[in-house]
């Protein structure tokens, strides 16, 4: 494996993010603090305690995974739509560098982005609820997992998209949406039974609810199926990446 291509990239990426590095930081904890003033103090206020949790503290995995989905999709499909849009992808394709080297290159420094702003929200996070996590070492874990898959899914849309209106779709008309309905905020347990069953079929209950029993020891789901569900998708970004290399879809044209 070429690693002088994959820290080219993978520097040239980062390089790219340090130059927005104040926005990226000072946009999360607003909108966190945000969060936490209208879900924590309206909300909480008449939704005390969920699950033995306090509302406020319950709702900052929630919070961190939205985060999470957008930055890691908005980074990657960003980092790779430029690069053709500007025609210098053709240059990286006829360089002497494996594809799975360019995955790894511009995934890698999306993820690192938004795991580096995931934990911006937990320190957040920390100065309004006392946080507790009960497995430190399960939330790192589902942290990037999170982050690559959806980096990877980003990687997608950003070789899909043909314009700069197309980045934006599926983040804005079907992930955050799919999150906020997916447990992020209320625990699918206090929904009536005919919604359980309507949102067991939202895949990001099943992230949302592993991501919070790395915190307080419950979800919504049982963890084997969250890291079941996550697995599948991480396989399945893989999977429609490899495809895109080997037919030459939108970058050879």
């Amino acid at each position: 494996m070429n690693l002088a291509s994959i820290r080219a990239i993978y520097g040239f990426e980062m390089a790219r993010t340090r130059r927005t590095l104040m926005g990226s930081i000072i946009s999360p904890v607003i909108s966190t603090s945000l969060y936490f003033i209208v879900f924590g103090a309206a909300i909480g206020s008449r939704i005390p305690e969920v699950g033995g949790v306090s509302y406020g503290a319950f709702i900052v995995p929630g919070l961190v995974m939205l985060s999470l989905l957008t930055q890691s999709i908005s980074n990657a499909s960003f980092g790779i739509y430029f690069p053709r849009f500007s025609g210098t992808i053709y240059e990286l394709l006829s360089a002497p560098i494996s594809s799975l080297e360019i995955v790894i290159g511009y995934v890698g420094a999306a993820a690192t982005k938004s795991i580096f702003i995931g934990l911006i929200i937990l320190g957040t996070a920390a100065l309004f609820v006392p946080l507790r996590i009960d497995h430190p070492m399960w939330m790192l874990l589902y942290l990037v997992l999170t982050a690559v898959t959806f980096s990877l899914v980003g990687f997608i849309i950003g070789i899909w998209a043909d314009g700069f209106e197309k980045l934006q779709v599926v983040p804005l008309l079907i992930v955050t949406p799919l999150t906020f309905l997916g447990g992020s905020f209320y625990s699918i347990d206090m929904l009536p039974p005919f919604w359980q069953t309507v949102a067991l079929f939202n895949p990001v209950v099943y992230l949302v609810s592993g991501f919070r029993w790395s915190f307080y020891g419950a979800g919504d789901v049982s963890l084997a199926v969250s890291l079941g569900v996550t697995a599948l998708f991480l396989v399945g970004a893989l999977g429609v990446v490899a495809w895109i290399f080997r037919t030459g879809y939108r970058l050879k044209a």
